[in-house]
C-alpha cells in the first residue's frame, strides 16, 4: 500500500467521520422578513397535473426557456437595461417545476410526444 492510498484512504474515513465546520445556529440570525409569496409557491408545488388539457396549457404558458436580457437604447445611449426575466420572478423555479410535472404526465401517462414543448 503507497502513501498516497494511505493519506486519501485515511482523509475519506476522517471526514465521514467527523464535521469539518460545525455550524452554530445565531437567534439574531433569523429571517425578520416572512415570504409573502410562500401561500402560491406552496400552491404551484401542490399542483398536480391530473388532465392532458391542463398539461398541455401549462405546457404552452410556461416557456421553456429564460426570456434573455434586452438594453433599451435611443441614439446609441442605452436608457434601460431589463435582466433575464427568471432573475427577477420571485417563482420561476416553481414555475419550471411545473412544467416539467407536466410535460412529465404527457409523456409517461398519455405517451404523447412532447418534443413540440422542447
Amino acid at each position: 500500500m503507497s502513501v498516497t492510498t494511505y493519506a486519501i484512504r485515511h482523509l475519506i474515513l476522517n471526514s465521514w467521520l467527523t464535521d469539518a465546520t460545525p455550524q452554530t445556529i445565531n437567534p439574531l440570525q433569523k429571517n425578520l422578513f416572512p415570504d409573502l409569496l410562500f401561500p402560491l409557491r406552496e400552491r404551484l408545488n401542490h399542483l398536480e397535473i391530473t388532465s392532458p388539457q391542463l398539461a398541455h396549457r401549462v405546457c404552452e404558458l410556461i416557456p421553456a426557456q429564460c426570456p434573455f436580457a434586452r438594453k433599451l437604447a435611443l441614439f446609441g445611449q442605452t436608457l434601460v437595461t431589463i435582466p433575464p426575466l427568471c432573475k427577477i420572478n420571485p417563482v420561476y423555479e416553481e414555475l419550471m417545476m411545473l412544467r416539467f410535472r407536466a410535460l412529465s404526465y404527457l409523456a409517461d401517462e398519455c405517451g404523447e410526444d412532447i418534443s413540440q414543448y422542447c
